[in-house]
């Protein structure tokens, strides 16, 4: 396999974004300047009230309860909060460098907020200061009749930027700010501050602007169908929980994937969750399986593969694109965060020691390149039983490291770069504590990220990925009525196809 072209540029026209909260932390200095006005602290119940609102609104709860006239009060949160913005504004974790970076990508951005014009500009220049671009439009509370949650400071920015909303992402951090934006047709990237958010249908929501890239903000806008990939490894099939088939047809249901690579499948694993699903199904062996809700046109690899390995399928979509699909089991022994943290080798040990899953990686990328993987879209799913390069980066760990030679790029890391932020540990939800004998008994069990869902990028773009687990899973070993059927966190990545 060969290293891919760039992923393809889609239209992203513009990214708008909401300011307090979002690209600068003064939520909580409006929600002081409100408590002052207020006369007392404000609680969970007062929130719809006090965030994302305009300051007339506000204001006039405040003077429902009492508090004085609504224009007097207006002009009391208007000094308050002001006062406390030009004593020190500062920028939300990553939101220069996104700025930065759209500037250097041409994309151009606005500014829309539910602040009045008077403290937009007092923020702006704060902004400025610190190094920002500076915005194409800005839109504030005193520009438009209506403000948020209507969609009309939305719309504004659109027309004033001559770009179309469905082709524009609004980056909010309040249900308000994500109300406005949804209602005037954006795609929106949530970042939630003081008041959560859910994911929904057209949103994406993270946990801070550090994990959001140009590249990030373009899949949200793209052209073409999606395809939702979940690698899974199952727990001998599923079989040391109460219901087990039950539980897994339930949470690949929840998950809304298209097409799940399995391990530990056991024997008969694949084709009853096939049959379940109403699915395509291929296995082979005793433990690689795949399950897809597309038709499977091709069987990949060695029909004789043994317990660990890989094994692929070529699946054809609702819309024509055809997918290669892999799923690889690695050999689990020796685990190297446990030679790492209870054995303390160096790092050169155990690199050493990564021969036998090196070679099982080496045999799999051989097949899919046998397969034609360096000129169709290919997706690798599986647990590797192996850390990332990415993510303990004092080891060069070379499984995921000829992964990545060979050109397939990691899915989570893409959507998550900062192992610290977003460790996305799939091993594992139940084992706190070692399991086992030896030089880890009685010791905290390594968290790590063991199970990866990669990708060729030709013709596949990712749009999010996340690690899955269904409910809060008991600890090993009360693990019988776990809803969660597996040791293993999940993966689900979707990708973009075109």
């Amino acid at each position: 396999m060969t290293p891919t072209a760039p992923p393809r540029r889609t239209a992203l026209q513009a990214v708008l974004f909401d300011m307090d909260g979002t690209l600068v932390d003064t939520e909580g200095l409006w929600w002081e300047a409100v408590e002052q006005v207020a006369g007392r602290p404000l609680t969970e119940a007062d929130r719809p009230d006090v965030l994302g609102r305009p300051v007339e609104h506000t204001a006039q709860w405040l003077a429902d309860d009492g508090r004085g006239s609504a224009d007097e009060l207006a002009a009391l949160l208007h000094r308050e909060f002001a006062d406390r913005v030009r004593a020190g504004v500062v920028p939300r974790p990553g939101a220069l460098a996104l700025l930065s970076s759209l500037a250097r990508d041409g994309v151009p951005t606005a500014l829309v907020t539910a602040s009045p014009r008077a403290v937009a500009d007092t923020v702006l220049a704060a902004l400025g200061a610190l190094g920002a671009p500076a915005f194409a439009v800005s839109v504030t509370a005193d520009d438009t009749e209506r403000t948020k949650p209507e969609p009309d400071p939305y719309l504004a920015a659109c027309r004033a930027l001559d770009v179309d909303p469905a082709r524009c992402v609004a980056v909010e951090d309040t249900p308000t700010g994500v109300g406005s934006a949804e209602a005037a047709g954006c795609p929106v990237l949530a970042v939630p501050s003081l008041a959560p958010i859910d994911a929904a249908p057209g949103r994406t929501v993270l946990g801070s602007l550090t994990e959001v890239t140009p590249d990030r903000l373009r899949a949200m806008t793209a052209d073409g169908p999606r395809l939702k990939v979940m690698s899974w490894n199952l727990w001998l099939g599923g079989g040391m929980v109460d219901d087990g088939r039950a539980k897994q047809v339930r949470a690949i249901r929840a998950s809304g994937a298209d097409v799940v690579g399995l391990q530990e499948a056991g024997p008969q694993t694949t084709d009853e969750l096939a049959q379940e699903l109403g699915w395509h199904g291929h296995h082979v062996g005793d433990n690689l399986g795949v399950v897809s809700r597309h038709p499977i046109v091709a069987r990949l690899g060695d029909p004789d593969v043994g317990f660990y390995g890989a094994t692929g399928v070529r699946i054809r979509t609702d819309e024509g694109h055809e997918v290669d699909l892999w799923t690889a089991h690695l050999h689990y022994d020796p685990y190297g965060p446990y030679e790492a943290d209870f054995d303390g080798l160096p790092a050169e040990e155990l690199v050493a020691h990564e021969d036998v899953r090196l070679g099982q990686m080496r045999d799999t990328l051989e097949r899919i390149a046998a397969e034609g993987g360096d000129t169709r879209p290919v997706v690798l799913v599986g647990d590797f039983n192996a850390p990332s390069h990415l993510d303990r980066t004092d080891v060069p760990w070379p499984v995921t490291l000829a992964a990545e030679a060979a050109g397939l790029r990691d899915s989570y890391r893409e959507m998550h770069p900062d192992p610290r932020r977003e460790p996305g540990h799939t091993w594992s939800p139940i084992h706190v504590m070692h399991p086992d004998e030896g030089s880890g008994s009685g010791r905290p069990e390594p968290q790590d990220r063991i199970d990866y869902v990669l990708h060729n990028g030709r013709g596949l773009q990712v749009l999010d990925s996340r690690t899955l687990v269904t409910g809060t899973p008991n600890p090993w070993p009360e693990v019988a009525a776990n809803a969660w059927p597996s040791d293993h966190a999940a993966v689900l990545t979707t990708f973009v196809l075109g």
